[in-house]
């Protein structure tokens, strides 16, 4: 192992999220012996749950024009630069998208055109396209679900889009390809310091890391330590100096994923000013819809949660924009996560609003580097800055930053017409190339490569992980040539099925274990531990807890008379013997009666998500308070609410005809 071999490094970076690959990246490539350890997986943390923008700041903009704050105006000229390079190195992950601003007031035409044209122009040559202002039918065009009441028009900009956690990881695969020594669950549990003999003062020279997985510990000796660990940049500065005083305020923001129709294919909308100030973007990602952020001070954790609060924020500021004929339904909810932003702030400030995005370099009396604050965005101009101070403190033999224009892992030979070939040379479906290509780039051919046959005509390669997501078999496997180690990197950072539905993730769980355990020879044991873990994952971190919790044991009964008789009527459709309850058998005579067949693990599973007391029947009291939240949105998508009126539906269709309309059949 490298990390072990090694004698002494140049650079040690702690932190794997986009700002320490990115440091890792840039050092390994001006020649330095480098180093990278990440406590759990790369972009595990902040990284992977942002909103998936690559931008420039709009809203800091305002700032520094209303303010004339240059410092304000200085990051997003940076930003924007920074924009234009992200979209050209990784342009298989990365694309611009328009983003609509509706306006429902005129005096706020030539306000915000005037805000977003100077967006334009501090872009420069950097500008991906110019915006533009759309009538109020124009913008119904392109948005046909936005709220019509009072709409005067809309203008449109563009900014980029990505996916982060696999950007995050082409950069941390870059860097290990240009000769970093990378190692994700590799723990720093103390610094190591070593006396200067010129100045008789501690010097930090070094790591001692432990093996996250095996528990095996040993030291790592760097000249330089750079501390880029986002929200636990206190907690490094503080092995250093336990006396040091907080630099970094964390900052939770919440997400949504709501299903695809929610938005046009390719076309976001921004919520300048929500109830509270705060900004909402509603965007189209993945063939699904994100909507967030919220902004709120919040503890620093490695396992954050998000709050059934601040999902609530996010419907309704959602709800105000969208036409009154579509329901903005809580049920609709498909996935939920929290992220935590390590913003720089003075401890004095009262709120996390105010705080701009602006990095620092720090370095500490023994010489440990931090870098702390930024964004997404700025990545690479943060690592710069960061290498830069490295190689001047320590008189490090490097020359400048090469990482602009240098294509990160994918992006060099991709093309938007590349999954044509893997659906012409593999046979694989053209949505599934098309999921690779802009996911591996030019490196799709080695995941085709690895494809399962189907045994069918077509598509002759590539099984498919869960029926609705373009993600196969053999993802898995490649997956742990990119360092994947456990189930959660799977479902979350190797694919992004946990970002996108947290069902569909749960479901591909039993089949990605298995696979992996294949491949890794997991016991028993460690699959059953590997499938609990990926589950709580689930369970709290992509909110499926939220989820569930909208059918619980004391939901209201909140429906009207005749509601109630018709519900009761469809249950005793099924309750035949009239028990007061239904079990997996009143459902399959029901269901053969309309010549359905299922299995009886499937049904199984159906009847579990409505009976609430698990006692393996579904009570009428249960059934009621379903249907009750199926009405109010709380739930959506019941399996059982669906299968029991469509059965319904069926028996109804079967009334003969009466032989007298046909005149008596003759």
């Amino acid at each position: 192992m490298t990390l072990q071999n090694t004698s002494e490094f140049d650079i040690l970076v702690i932190g794997g999220g986009a700002t320490g690959c990115g440091c890792a990246l840039d050092a390994v490539t001006r020649g330095l012996k480098t180093a990278l350890v990440e406590r759990n997986d790369f972009a595990s943390g902040t990284s992977s749950r942002s909103t998936k923008l690559i931008h420039g700041g709009v809203r800091y903009l305002q700032k520094a024009i209303t303010n004339l704050d240059v410092e304000q105006y200085r990051m997003v000229k940076e930003a924007l630069h920074e924009r234009a390079n992200l979209l050209e190195i990784a342009p298989h992950l990365s694309a611009p998208l328009p983003i609509m601003l509706p306006l429902y007031k005129w005096w706020q035409l030539p306000y915000y055109w005037v805000g977003i044209k100077m967006y334009d122009l501090v872009a420069g040559s950097h500008c991906l396209k110019s915006s533009y202002v759309l009538s109020k039918s124009r913008a119904l065009e392109h948005f046909p679900m936005l709220q019509k009441d009072k709409l005067v028009g809309a203008i449109v900009y563009y900014d980029g889009q990505h996916n982060d956690a696999r950007m995050n990881l082409a950069i941390a695969l870059t860097a290990a390809r240009y000769g970093a020594a990378t190692a994700n669950y590799m723990e720093v549990v103390s610094l190591l310091k070593k006396t200067d003999p010129e100045t008789g003062k501690e010097r930090v020279s070094g790591a001692r890391c432990k093996d996250v997985l095996t528990g095996h510990e040993f030291n790592v000796r760097a000249k330089c330590v750079i501390n880029a660990t986002g929200p636990f940049t206190d907690s490094v500065r503080k092995m250093d100096d336990n006396d040091v005083v907080p630099i970094c305020q964390p900052s939770a923001g919440v997400h949504i994923v709501m299903p695809g129709y929610y938005s046009p294919e390719n076309m976001g909308l921004l919520d300048p000013a929500t109830s509270d100030g705060r900004v909402i973007f509603f965007l189209p990602w993945e063939k699904m819809t994100i909507a967030g952020t919220t902004d709120s001070p919040t503890d620093v954790t490695h396992h954050p949660i998000p709050s059934e609060d601040d999902i609530n924020f996010i419907l309704n500021e959602v709800r105000n924009y969208l036409s009154c004929d579509v329901e903005v339904r809580r049920g609709d909810v498909l996935a939920a996560w929290s992220g935590i932003r390590p913003l720089v702030t003075d401890p004095k400030s009262a709120n996390t609003q105010s705080i701009s995005r602006n990095h620092v370099v720090e370095v500490s009396d023994s010489g440990l580097i931090t870098i702390a604050g930024g964004k997404w965005t700025t990545y690479r101009s943060m690592a710069e800055d960061t290498v830069n101070k490295a190689v001047k403190l320590h008189n490090l033999n490097a020359g400048p930053s090469r990482t602009v224009g240098l294509f990160l892992q994918g992006g060099k030979d991709w093309s938007p017409t590349l999954y044509i070939r893997l659906v012409q040379d593999y046979g694989l479906e053209s949505e599934v190339a098309q999921h690779l290509a802009k996911t591996y780039g030019d490196k799709a051919f080695d995941v085709a490569k690895m494809a399962s046959v189907t045994g069918k005509r077509w598509p002759v390669v590539g099984v498919r992980l869960v029926s609705e997501f373009p993600y196969i078999e053999a993802e898995v496997k490649y997956g742990i040539k990119e360092y994947a180690c456990t189930a959660v990197d799977m479902i979350s950072r190797r694919t992004r099925l946990a970002f996108l539905n947290v069902q569909a993730a749960e479901e591909a769980l039993p089949k990605i274990v298995e696979l992996m355990g294949r491949e890794l020879n997991w016991s028993e044991l460690r699959k059953q531990e590997e499938l609990e873990t990926a589950t709580r994952f689930l369970y709290y971190e992509m909110g499926y807890k939220s989820r569930t919790e909208q059918l619980t044991d004391s939901t209201e009964i909140s429906l009207l008379p005749p509601d109630i008789d018709r519900y009761k009527k469809r249950f005793h459709m099924f309750d035949e013997d009239e028990k007061g309850f239904i079990t997996i058998v009143d459902v399959q005579r029901v269901l053969e009666s309309i010549n359905v067949q299922m299995d009886e693990d499937t049904l199984h599973e159906i009847l579990c998500e409505v009976d609430l007391n698990k006692n393996g029947q579904v009570e009428l009291h249960e059934f009621l308070q379903l249907m009750s939240a199926v009405h109010t949105g709380r739930v959506s998508g019941s399996r059982l609410a669906i299968l029991m009126k469509t059965a319904e539906e069926n028996l109804d269709r079967r009334v003969p005809i009466p032989v007298d309309r046909s005149c008596g059949g003759l």
